[in-house]
């Protein structure tokens, strides 16, 4: 780990000013990815800015009917906060696959969205990477790619996005809150992340210097017909090789409204909003979901040993989609079962 000072802002504006006063500074909130990046050479800041005095942790609700997670709120008060657990349980299903508890008490909700990948090769130093080092070229291109990309990756770069809080945060439509040199802006979570094209090592749309606040959450929650499925190597602290944020609502067994993302697949968390029109107005069967599946992936490319992948997530989105239809009746047997004890 390289040397570097320290600072501890005591507000967001004097944050960015430190930030801009510094050549290779970088904000530092719960710090559970940033210091191990520190730790294998791969991210070399040479100024961090403390973040814990910013009072960014609240959870507050919003005028119009949504929720606002404040920055730093950690994960796990996040997952666990009641609001969100009765209004946006696809949010506090995702973010409890990820990680671990440990991890998730230290993660902040704006340090989740600026996650960088965990390709093996933009880890290993030996290895080029254009996400480390542009124009040096992709090392899993023609390498070992079991967890690398299948949608909308580059011949620049074939990483995918890791974590599980941003598939549902992009099914759910949320806006992203970010503070910077050139004052205040919101940003559509979808616009958010980046596909890599031919910069790389551009992860987001965040100019430099800017510093996210808060994310704003709608009214909508898709509270009673939703599925966070994860599909991974083992069943604990591990980054999933495909996972999908479901939510539909529901008019009898017709679907009139949906949201599907993918995780574990892209640069980015990976919405398909063709996918979500197939489906509304359709009845909630095996066969519909089908369609809506091969939409999704009717572009999908593996790269030999990730290959699998394309069928993987075909199956997971028609079983998370079944999921996402019987939570509703699941819940009232829980109800029910509750009040007939």
């Amino acid at each position: 780990m390289n040397t570097f000072t320290f600072s501890q802002a005591t507000g967001v504006a004097a944050a960015v000013q430190d930030n801009a006063a510094h050549d290779g500074a970088a904000y530092l909130g719960g710090g559970t990815n940033l210091i191990d990046l520190m730790k294998e050479n791969v991210a070399r800041p040479t100024h961090l800015i403390g973040l814990k005095k910013l009072g960014l942790d609240a959870i507050e609700n919003l005028p119009d009917g949504g929720l606002r997670l404040g920055a730093l709120a950690t994960n796990a008060d996040t997952a666990y906060h009641p609001e969100v657990e009765k209004r946006y349980p696809l949010l506090n299903q995702a973010i409890l696959a990820g990680a671990s508890p440990q991890l998730r008490n230290m993660a902040t909700d704006g340090g989740n969205l600026m996650q960088r990948t965990r390709c093996y090769y933009f880890y290993d130093l030996a290895t080029p990477c254009n996400k480390r080092e542009p124009g040096s070229g992709c090392s899993a291109i023609g390498g070992y790619t079991r967890v690398h990309a299948i949608l909308g990756a580059s011949e620049h770069c074939i990483a995918t996005h890791p974590s599980d809080m941003c598939v549902a945060l992009a099914a759910l439509d949320t806006t992203v809150h970010v503070s910077g040199p050139n004052g205040e802006r919101t940003i559509k979570f979808e616009d958010f992340h980046r596909l890599p094209g031919d910069q790389p090592e551009r992860d987001n749309t965040l100019e430099p210097g800017e510093l996210i606040t808060g994310l704003d959450l709608p009214a909508k929650g898709f509270a009673q017909n939703f599925s966070y499925l994860k599909l991974r190597d083992r069943t604990s602290y591990a980054f999933a090789l495909v996972s999908v944020a479901a939510a539909l609502e529901l008019d009898g067994n017709i679907i009139k409204d949906a949201r599907l993302a993918l995780g574990g697949v892209a640069h980015k968390p990976w919405r398909d909003k063709e996918a979500e029109a197939l489906l509304i107005g359709q009845p909630a069967t095996a066969d519909t979901f089908r369609a809506a599946a091969a939409k999704v992936l009717a572009g999908a490319k593996g790269q030999g040993t990730n290959n699998f992948k394309i069928e993987l997530a075909k199956r997971a989105i028609v079983r998370a989609l079944k999921q996402a239809t019987e939570m509703n009746q699941a819940l009232d047997a829980n109800a029910f079962q509750n009040s007939n004890p």
